[in-house]
């Protein structure tokens, strides 16, 4: 993505944010969220074209496009900067909080005059939020449990951000002549939801060479420590970056050792001292001699210490090292194994490319079945109507004429309400193929109707999956809190699939809870959500996630042939 959409699109976003806490049009405000998305994932560089041109974006229209302009003429909009003047930057950070909604944060600064997270906390201690309109203890507990969230985000980044740096980055050096080998390592590697620090590996007879070339790159703006071995920088987004170079013979252990995780590599480590060796990341030694056993391939370190290759998602100390040595590792689920997507979106709701589009595309990807699911009209901003999916519907079907080899299912996204019912009749549920079922609002009931609320839509006769099934927003929102062994239980008897949502924000279901409903007999689908073209690449973050929660392509629904899926469906039915 060019430099200049990432910009143009934050700020965009920005104007959202700011306009939804100055209580601008609520119709407006989704303008420009949708502007954002589409924006960032244009493929051509805004900063290149006339209004004409950026025009051309998908949802982009005059009033919009004449804001991108003043962006590329002054480097922001300012509109923009009019309404950060207006609004206290203490307000902004308030809203970073999860469960702290930008109306209510405009509240707290005019009505007590708190500006920082840290004046929050005092003042939530103090019990001054207690009578203030709109605030109940309810509030107090659910802002409270906002600020822990903050804090334990600390410098994290999702890992889509990490990805790109580090993509950036080895790339950059795997062009050097000196380079023999490069790639990225840590947490990153073990597809964690949210990265501290980036770590690239790369092996070099000549290290100086590719540390001079790391610290030269245009988004680093401080070098914080310097070396042969390691070098560690900062980035203009945000995030430290280590780059370790070790000699070509040591990769394999230099590779097993950063990747981690420090608690595995615990494990891996006392099998070496109970077999009279040691590991580090230079290679396998003998503990007596010193001699080198292995070093220079990840597989002959673990096979060598009587285990097989372990996968990195799953290098957490979460019974791997066991299964290893039972030789009961699961094949784990890849992007490859899948066969289609039950969970996206087109712009009759709140996506940003046509149906035509958005078939294109799958087709592309050499998908065998795609399911288009827009919203369903509970979610009354979408402006979804009867007429409107019915049209859908016979759109679709027209354009299956065009594509032989793709199978094309009509569903929707809808909506389960408190009660746990949902949008539409069972005899209007009945024409559709797939049904994504999930909660978009009402996120702080109490846990015994939250766990009624899932159960109920499970047990609805039409839902084939729960999408993203936390409500979480990493970072932004705290998961729904529910008896989810109980959830878990209903979807396993009633057939309904959870959904492992692929946005780099959500990567719902997260990892421990695939595991528990793995073991409650749950069926998954790893869907992209996706609400444009580009969303589509954010399959590999929901892939890793699975893995992270140790699925085989059996446990995915959407690895299926088609068949077998549509007999899963209508099993519902």
């Amino acid at each position: 993505m060019a430099r200049a959409n990432h910009e143009a699109a934050a700020l965009i976003q920005e104007l959202a944010d700011l306009l939804t806490i100055t209580g601008g049009d609520a119709f407006k405000i989704r303008a420009y969220e949708k502007a954002a998305r589409a924006v960032a994932e244009y493929p051509d560089d805004i900063g290149t074209l006339n209004l004409a041109g950026l025009k051309r974006i998908p949802t982009v229209g005059e009033a919009i496009a004449k804001k991108l302009v003043d962006y590329n003429t002054t480097g922001t909009i300012r509109q923009v900067e009019e309404l950060r003047a207006q609004i206290p930057a203490g307000v902004r950070a308030l809203t970073e909080i999860p469960t702290l909604g930008p109306k209510k944060a405009l509240t707290l600064f005019q009505e007590l005059g708190v500006t920082s997270v840290a004046e929050l906390s005092e003042a939530i201690a103090a019990g001054r939020l207690r009578g203030l309109k709109g605030f109940g203890p309810k509030s107090e507990d659910n802002i409270r449990h906002g600020i822990e969230l903050l804090e334990q985000q600390g410098g994290r980044v999702l890992i889509d951000v990490a990805t790109g740096l580090a993509e950036d980055i080895v790339a950059a050096l795997s062009a050097l002549p000196g380079c023999e080998r490069c790639t990225h390592a840590g947490s990153l590697r073990r597809m964690r939801e949210t990265i501290g620090d980036v770590d690239v590996l790369a092996a070099s007879t000549d290290p100086g060479p590719l540390m001079e070339a790391f610290t030269a790159l245009p988004y680093v703006t401080e070098v914080i420590a310097g070396g042969d071995k390691k070098t560690s920088v900062r980035t203009t987004r945000g995030v430290q970056v280590d780059l370790r170079v070790v000699p070509p013979e040591a990769w394999g252990a230099a590779l097993q050792y950063f990747t981690g995780s420090q608690a595995h590599n615990v494990r891996v480590r006392e099998r070496a001292v109970r077999a009279k060796l040691k590991l580090s990341e230079y290679g396998l030694f003998d503990a007596e001699s010193g001699e080198l056993v292995v070093s220079e391939t990840e597989e002959e370190v673990y096979e060598r210490l009587g285990l097989p290759w372990i996968a990195p998602p799953l290098r957490e100390d979460g019974g791997e090292i066991e299964a290893a040595l039972k030789n009961a590792l699961p094949r784990l689920v890849t992007v490859e194994d899948l066969k289609g997507d039950l969970h996206t979106h087109t712009d009759l709701t709140d996506g940003t490319v046509s149906l035509e589009g958005m078939v294109a595309a799958a087709a592309e990807r050499g998908l065998e079945y795609y399911a288009v699911t827009d919203h369903a009209p509970n979610l009354a901003m979408q402006r979804m109507t009867d007429a409107k999916i019915l049209a859908q519907r016979e759109q679709l079907r027209e354009l299956q004429k065009h594509y032989p080899d793709l199978a094309l299912l009509h569903g929707s996204e809808l909506n389960i309400d408190p009660d746990g019912g949902v949008d539409w009749d069972g005899d209007f549920l009945a024409g559709f193929d797939v049904l994504v079922a999930s909660v978009h609002s009402h996120f702080t009931l109490d846990p015994a109707a939250q766990t009624r609320r899932f159960v109920r839509a499970c047990e609805n006769p039409h839902v084939n999956v729960i999408g993203h099934p936390t409500a979480r927003s990493i970072g932004r929102r705290a998961p729904v809190e529910a008896d989810w062994d109980e959830v878990f239980r209903a979807a396993a008897r009633t057939g309904t699939a959870m959904e492992v949502n692929c946005f780099p924000d959500r990567l719902d279901l997260p990892a421990d809870l695939i595991r528990r409903a793995l073991r409650l007999g749950v069926k998954f689908a790893i869907d992209t959500d996706a609400h444009s073209v580009g969303n589509f690449a954010n399959v590999r973050y929901g892939v890793g996630t699975a893995q992270r929660g140790w699925l085989t392509p059996d446990d995915v629904i959407n690895t299926w042939p088609l068949d077998r899926l549509r007999e899963f469906l209508a099993k519902k039915g």
